[in-house]
């Protein structure tokens, strides 16, 4: 836990500054795996390996949860990193304050396989949860970074194919401009422990597919058309790059008429719930978001 009188947060930007920034896809992906897991999943947490339609995942279940609603729970990393390891803890507490399962996707990554890859497993872990006899009024979408734009992006795919979509989003430090156009990324570049524009600049190359625009509302949300939008709750630190990713977002979905929240933490960096065993801001974060959450799932 952070030493007294801290609220944490210099106890994760130590923790994340500890080493050099690493190079290379393998050791970016071993990184965000130790930092993500930097503390130890709570010991009462149950978890299942599970095959969701062909694509791998695992739910986590905290004592108490319910059977009548589920998290789809999928991660951040730029979509070329982040697992179900790294980001283990977050689910799985995000469950808890939820009273719900989790099913957390382990999808594939970019470069080695580039949009619509991750997109494609999203929505084959939906229709597995589907045939599993969950409703789509019974599930709510979330994750962070990439994994909230993923969840934009879910939703649309839905959408756009008629279908119903969930009962709620969960967007925390939602990356939802793959153009980097919003102003936070220069102005907060001095602040952001763990994104700068030379970074953001090689994961979207990495991700997107020369045939297809940055701001393609299919890998940018931002530029979608955001009418029918379910009841979504955005979180977000001020002391991110992306700070306006989700900014922006929310003023499109208000103008669009959406049922949208916004929760903006002072002093918090990009995806910070992911320290929540350490952030009493991330486990504020949580509480709202289970508040909210039961609230969708009534």
């Amino acid at each position: 836990m952070a030493p007294m009188g801290d609220d944490g947060i210099e106890t994760v930007r130590a923790m994340l500054g500890a080493k050099a920034r690493p190079v290379g896809w393998l050791e970016r992906r071993a990184r965000i795996a130790e930092v993500g897991g930097a503390w130890p999943l709570a010991d009462d947490i149950e978890l299942e390996t599970v095959d969701a339609g062909g694509v791998p995942a695992e739910w986590s279940r905290a004592p108490g949860v319910g059977t009548a609603g589920v998290l789809l729970f999928l991660h951040g990393g730029g979509y070329c990193s982040g697992s179900l390891a790294s980001h283990r803890t977050m689910a799985a507490e995000a469950g808890r304050a939820a009273g719900l399962p989790t099913l957390a996707v382990d999808y594939r990554l970019a470069p080695e396989h580039p949009f619509p890859a991750a997109t494609d497993d999203a929505a084959t872990a939906w229709e597995w949860l589907l045939a599993e006899g969950h409703r789509p009024d019974e599930i709510i979408v979330g994750g962070d970074s990439a994994g909230g734009g993923l969840s934009l992006a879910l939703w649309q795919r839905l959408v756009r194919s008629g279908r119903s979509g969930p009962a709620g989003l969960w967007l925390v430090s939602p990356w939802t401009d793959l153009t980097l156009s919003g102003a936070s990324i220069d102005d907060n570049d001095a602040v952001d422990a763990l994104l700068h524009r030379p970074y953001l600049e090689e994961l979207a190359t990495a991700y997107v597919p020369p045939d297809v625009a940055r701001d393609d509302p299919r890998v940018s949300p931002l530029f979608a058309d955001l009418a029918g939008l379910p009841p979504t709750l955005v979180h977000v630190g001020t002391d991110e790059t992306l700070l306006d990713d989700a900014v922006r977002l929310v003023r499109a979905a208000a103008l669009a008429g959406a049922d949208v929240r916004f929760h903006v933490f002072p002093r918090m960096i990009h995806a910070f719930p992911l320290w929540n065993a350490v952030l009493a801001e991330a486990r504020r974060a949580l509480a709202e978001f289970g508040d909210f959450a039961r609230a969708r799932l009534r």
